[in-house]
């Protein structure tokens, strides 16, 4: 699909008149580390850094710097450690294990290309490396039982102001169902804890018409209900960027990979699916982007979501509101 066919929102700029930029990481398998790292230097050029045996860099590429790796911590910092092991026995008896672990997870640990953040208007020049890595063979959410890989959006906002990050939330949570159903979501990944959806108390709170919290009180609020990176919009990035010693002090040591973004995690990756491209996601995405910057439009699904809310969780009308949901959409097909 071409970049045009890329729905962008009405703001493409920050407060301080800088493009908004969209950060992507795509999980998979299949396929190799170093084929990965290759195929981004054929596509975009640039030069490949070899971390370790399971971490990759390409720097200086036509669109700034890649990262491949296994997303698994563990080997990532064993493929570090091996650099500096005291001792050959120490190096080939920590090789093994890292390898033992590997080859015993090989459907559970995605390969992971993390993409240097792009201006929205350049986002669909990843569509050439992702129709060349499927070509290459790489697989994705769908082709193993327990892979529950998925493919993630971290945009910037036009403002990291406590209304505007709370708009943004209130339209995630008010078309999350309608989202979850566009995805499709597969098994393995609803069994997963990485994309569970936020508690309803939580979701209850940030509804409320009166709710009009200082950023120190959205913050606190969030990290009270949501100590994890495991949600579908996970907040902890943004907010670590904005205050990480408030974050580290709730959450502990977790992988914040701070940064002034949203991080959404709900899409799967089907990148061996030749109809499939981050454009799908992207453009659903571009729903809640559209009503988070519609205030009426805005007020008026809050208050709809709040009186289905209080109808009850198992009532009709609740399991109906993703569709009655798209009434107030751009878009909804």
């Amino acid at each position: 699909m071409s970049a045009s066919n890329y729905q962008m929102p009405g703001q493409l700029t920050c407060q301080d008149g800088t493009p908004r930029r969209v950060g992507v990481e795509i999980e998979m398998s299949g396929i190799d580390l170093p084929v990965i790292a290759e195929q981004l230097v054929t596509d975009y050029g640039g030069t490949i850094d070899r971390v370790s045996k399971y971490e990759f860099k390409v720097n200086g590429s036509a669109l700034g710097d890649f990262k491949v790796d296994l997303d698994f911590e563990y080997l990532q910092k064993r493929g570090r450690h091996d650099r500096a092991a005291a001792s050959e026995w120490s190096r080939e008896f920590e090789q093994l294990a890292a390898d033992v672990i590997q080859a015993l997870m090989k459907n559970l640990i995605p390969c992971e290309l993390i993409a240097p953040p792009l201006p929205f208007a350049r986002l669909g020049e990843l569509d050439a490396v992702v129709e060349r890595l499927r070509r290459r063979g790489a697989n994705g959410t769908r082709q193993a039982l327990f892979s529950a890989f998925g493919l993630h959006l971290n945009p910037e906002l036009p403002d990291m102001e406590a209304a505007t990050i709370l708009a943004y939330l209130r339209a995630f949570v008010c078309l999350r169902a309608w989202l979850v159903e566009r995805e499709d979501i597969v098994f393995s990944r609803k069994l997963s804890p990485f994309i569970r959806s936020y508690a309803g108390e939580y979701e209850d709170l940030i509804l409320e018409e009166d709710y009009e919290p200082s950023l120190a009180q959205l913050m606190g609020d969030y990290l009270d209900h949501n100590p994890t990176r495991n949600r579908m919009l996970d907040m902890l990035p943004m907010f670590a960027f904005l205050d990480e010693e408030l974050v580290v002090g709730v959450v502990g040591g977790q992988k914040l990979r701070k940064r002034p973004t949203l991080h959404y995690r709900l899409p799967n990756c089907d990148i061996d699916n030749p109809n499939w491209g981050i454009w799908r996601s992207w453009n659903d995405w571009m729903q809640v982007e559209s009503l988070a910057n519609d205030a009426p439009r805005l007020r008026a699904v809050c208050e709809a979501c709040r009186g289905t809310r209080e109808a009850g969780y198992f009532s009709l009308e609740y399991h109906s509101w993703k569709d009655n949901v798209r009434q107030w959409m751009t878009d909804p097909s």
